[in-house]
């Protein structure tokens, strides 16, 4: 698994756990400020498209995860 990949998983985790805990609709719901953690996320993602940089990505390289995606067969 890729830098990349996982950058998107712990994305859209982390946007539908926030988004279950802030929407009053929702069974989980906790407290609306649970919505900041989207709109962090959110902000996080727009600046990786901007400037290439991620504090996540350089976390999951310092673990150890590869940044080379693996050639499918």
């Amino acid at each position: 698994m890729t830098v990349e990949r996982m950058i998107r998983i712990f994305a859209g985790s982390f946007i539908l756990a926030s988004l279950a805990l802030g929407v009053e609709a929702s069974p989980l719901f906790v407290s609306p400020w649970f919505l900041a953690v989207t709109a962090f996320v959110g902000l996080n993602l727009l600046q990786f498209g901007f400037s290439n940089v991620c504090p996540l990505g350089m976390i999951l390289k310092r673990v150890g995860l590869s940044d080379a995606p693996r050639c499918a067969r």
